[in-house]
């Protein structure tokens, strides 16, 4: 699929826009994290819960997922898995085999992706979060496998360049403030919603 196939799949989603920088409220984007975790476990019938942080630290632009993969490790949430870390990235290169192994030992669990992404130039440094799979690699033209129930990211460069090298020209105070606004909601909703949505 290309990017433009998959942004005009991405029009019919329903994806919600958080200034990480501005007005970002925790609160609110945890509640309607929640509220899609618990919808999407009734509705597919999943108990535990996956976050995949996929990225890689050897770029800045790349380094969201692996930064709030370390920061939720920290924070040690119960009835949570987590792939995909500063010390053990998930990147294109094994995406594959983490992949094999979510189908293989957590095919009861919802899946949520995490990762950087390309958007227009005034939505720099804003998080989304919507229902429906990750198309990672897209932002630097690579064929990668869609994945995710639910799907968290983090706008770190314009989508007019799909050169891989603007990656590594993302300012780190950019992908910082999103990875703690990001680590810091999903926190709140294991500690708001534990009973609901974690269990």
């Amino acid at each position: 699929m290309k990017l433009w196939e998959w942004k005009a799949l991405r029009d019919e989603q329903e994806i919600y826009y958080y200034n990480s920088f501005r007005n970002f409220i925790p609160e609110e984007f945890a509640g309607r994290l929640e509220r899609m975790i618990r919808e999407e476990r009734e509705r597919k019938n999943k108990r535990g819960v996956v976050f995949l942080c996929i990225g890689t630290d050897r770029s800045t632009g790349d380094s969201l997922g692996p930064l709030i993969g370390y920061k939720l490790r920290q924070m040690r949430l119960p009835k949570t898995t987590v792939f995909g870390t500063l010390e053990r990235p998930v990147h294109a290169m094994n995406l594959e085999r983490y992949l094999s192994v979510l189908n293989t030992c957590y095919k009861d669990d919802l899946i949520i992706a995490v990762d950087a992404s390309v958007g227009s130039r005034e939505h720099i440094g804003f998080v989304t979060l919507g229902k429906g799979a990750l198309k990672p690699g897209l932002g630097v033209s690579k064929e990668l496998r869609a994945v995710g129930d639910i799907f968290i990211t983090g706008i770190v460069g314009s989508c007019g360049s799909y050169d891989p090298l603007m990656l590594q020209s993302v300012r780190l105070s950019i992908v910082m403030q999103m990875a703690d606004c990001i680590s810091g909601g999903i926190g709140l909703v294991e500690k708001f919603c534990v009973s609901r949505a974690f269990v």
